[in-house]
């Protein structure tokens, strides 16, 4: 290789690392520049009304604050107008010492179905246990016991979504299933056959089921999400993320004759 064909790659290859070095720069600074944005406008009480903003601490500390922070989150998302909070690199650091998520959200593992994204939340807000049809076994329960217990979430969102491959199989309960898909089948399969002749849209009807039996199992789950949810200090709910839309509809079954709480339920959306 001749001298002068070496430079040229000596020459490229800086300019590469400069380039990467350059990009990941700008990516910093514009993160740290959203979040000051961010940190300027709350001092505004126009935009935080305008966005839907719930404090942090106080969806942390009462339940039904934070299903308001998770509606407000969804509302601004559905309207492109996410914020991306907590995502700078300082805060990434800072979580090193430890979480304290608001919420806990049982949802799907459709690659569709971002969990942090749809919500517009950002890093140590959501404690998330994702499986097929949000599917629940012993390690998930013991998930959702150890976020209730250890880390203080007291609220759990039981998350379906529409379209969800794995309540499709269900309907359509396929003759020979390929190895463990028969375990997620057989768990939603009580909700398909609830459905079962309610007409053309069976599969929606579905899922939606699907999300009302998964609520009321863990509301049934002994003995920590059950004593919890019973006294008035676990909120479990669900909700269907449309993905035409992006919209969140929190199901009105589940938030019906719900047990008497401390909490205040106001709408503190924008204070």
């Amino acid at each position: 290789m001749t001298n002068r064909k070496m430079q040229l790659i000596l020459c490229f290859g800086v300019f590469l690392m400069f380039l990467q070095t350059s990009c990941a720069q700008t990516r910093n600074t514009s993160e740290r520049d959203q979040s000051t944005m961010n940190e300027e406008n709350l001092q505004s009480r126009e935009w935080r009304e305008e966005n839907y903003i719930v404090n942090r601490d106080s969806a942390s500390a009462n339940p039904y604050y934070g299903l308001q922070k998770l509606r407000g989150g969804n509302q601004r998302f559905e309207q492109g107008r996410s914020i991306h909070p907590r995502q700078h690199p300082e805060l990434v650091e800072a979580l090193v010492e430890g979480q304290y998520p608001f919420a806990t959200i049982v949802g799907c593992s459709d690659s569709r179905v971002a969990t942090e994204i749809i919500f517009d939340q950002g890093f140590g807000d959501l404690f998330v246990a994702r499986t097929a049809g949000q599917v629940m076994t012993q390690a998930s329960y013991a998930t959702l016991e150890y976020a209730y217990l250890n880390l203080g979430t007291k609220l759990i969102v039981v998350l379906g979504h529409s379209s969800c491959g794995a309540v499709t199989a269900a309907v359509e309960r396929p003759a020979d299933p390929p190895s463990h898909i028969v375990s997620l089948i057989n768990a939603i399969k009580p909700a398909a056959l609830a459905v079962e002749g309610m007409g053309d849209n069976q599969l929606e009807m579905a899922v939606k089921q699907n999300v009302i039996n998964q609520v009321e199992e863990l509301r049934r789950l002994e003995a920590v999400l059950s004593r919890g949810y019973e006294k008035g200090d676990l909120l479990i709910v669900g909700a269907v993320y449309d993905l035409p839309t992006g919209n969140i509809e929190f199901l009105e079954e589940t938030l019906q004759e719900l047990p008497a709480t401390n909490y205040s339920t106001k709408d503190i959306t924008g204070l």
